[in-house]
């Protein structure tokens, strides 16, 4: 560091020396955080580098897979804060929280304020007083459930955890995987003490998407619950409105009035949460992740069977999650359908767009098409007119003018 100080106060930022010495010291990769700072502030001016605490000073440097070669370019230090870096480095400092963890932080809290609060109000949807799809027997709370919601939301979080973290520690204890994934990942250095490598960083933005979805698929169920008010099988079961009163005497007439139950209040508010379904919407987006999770990264020889019966075992026991919600009156065959194409969709666009069906961040660089050699001449020559060619044309002309 001493030498590249002298090196830039004696012959500029730009010359060749300091380009040698710069290429020399991320080759080597033995530079610590603190020297990542120092070649920052040497750099950079003073009003691209301010406090380490006021924000984050990006340093960059070669992966560790890459060869080190004297004839590799130097490291770019961006210019400014939001310039994204050059794909091709591997090593990444970060002091302040990246955008990624206010999201979540936001995600959360909506979906606390959607299940615990009486934020918002649930739409009052009219029904019939003689509508027989509405008066089907009440089946108890949702703890009396076959499928308790204590139970749903622990398998549904702890199933493709424990896949995504027994897949990426199996893969990476293989050679050749190994070397793939320290190719296509970058080393992320937050502070001065930790190192996130390639498995560590994969397991957290798998695990974390997959947080992620799972509570943005509880907001949308909410919010369409919220915004429909759907009513449930068993609403007037628990609703209880006066069959006698002039409102139900007319079997065609139509009720907006909310006060006519004379049932438990809070009953019949679960009851008006029916569309679209979350238990089918949650059980078939955490299946589909998982699905999608083992049939693009996980490579068996041993099994043909392995992946397909483990796949279509994670789907079956979502698409029987929903049909007990149907059989035990608790939604309509549209909300599971509903809950089931919801949560599909959340998945898919996770797993395609976010995570880009689970590959690295960075690709690994394909190697160009070549041209098929039978498309193409073997030699060209520049054409040269013969004198045969020339006597004959002069003959054609003087036809043609006799002619005329």
């Amino acid at each position: 560091m001493q030498q590249l100080r002298q090196a830039v106060t004696r012959y500029g930022l730009q010359s060749e020396p300091v380009k040698h010495l710069l290429t020399y010291l991320f080759d080597s990769e033995i530079m610590t955080p603190s020297d990542c700072t120092s070649l920052a502030g040497l750099l950079l001016t003073p009003a691209q580098f301010p406090a380490p605490r006021q924000r984050a000073v990006p340093c960059r440097a070669v992966p560790r897979g890459s060869p080190r070669s004297p004839a590799h370019p130097p490291p770019r230090i961006p210019p400014a804060a939001g310039e994204k870096g050059s794909p091709e480095f591997g090593v990444e400092l970060q002091i302040a929280p990246p955008p990624a963890l206010v999201i979540m932080a936001g995600t959360v809290l909506l979906a606390y304020y959607f299940e615990c609060t009486d934020t918002f109000q649930v739409h009052i949807q009219g029904f019939f007083c003689q509508d027989g799809n509405l008066m089907k027997p009440y089946p108890g709370t949702e703890d009396e459930s076959f499928i308790s919601p204590l139970v749903l939301y622990c398998v549904l979080a702890s199933t493709p955890t424990a896949i995504i973290f027994i897949g990426e520690i199996s893969m990476y204890f293989i050679k050749s995987t190994r070397e793939s994934l320290i190719i296509q990942e970058k080393t992320i250095l937050t502070g001065e003490c930790c190192y996130l490598n390639p498995l560590l960083r994969r397991i957290i933005r798998f695990i974390g998407v997959f947080a992620f979805g799972l509570f943005a698929t509880d907001i949308f169920v909410n919010a369409g619950q919220v915004v429909t008010g759907n009513l449930a099988p068993y609403f007037l079961t628990v609703c209880k409105p006066n069959y006698t009163g002039n409102d139900c005497r007319a079997h065609h007439q139509f009720i907006n009035n909310g006060n006519i139950c004379t049932g438990d209040v809070e009953v019949i508010e679960k009851a008006r949460r029916s569309f679209p379904s979350k238990h089918a919407a949650l059980s078939i987006y955490s299946a589909l992740y998982a699905t999608m999770y083992i049939t693009s990264t996980i490579k068996t020889k041993s099994s043909r069977l392995a992946k397909p019966v483990l796949c279509l075992g994670t789907l079956c026991a979502a698409f029987l999650t929903g049909l007990n919600r149907v059989s035990e009156y608790r939604n309509h065959c549209s909300d599971v359908i509903a809950g089931f194409i919801l949560g599909s969709a959340v998945a898919l666009f996770l797993g395609i767009c976010v995570v880009h069906n689970f590959k690295g961040t960075h690709g690994a660089p394909s190697k160009p098409k070549p041209e098929d050699p039978r498309g193409m001449p073997l030699m060209a020559f520049p054409r040269v007119e013969s004198p045969l060619e020339t006597l004959s044309a002069q003959n054609h002309a003087a036809s043609m003018t006799e002619v005329t």
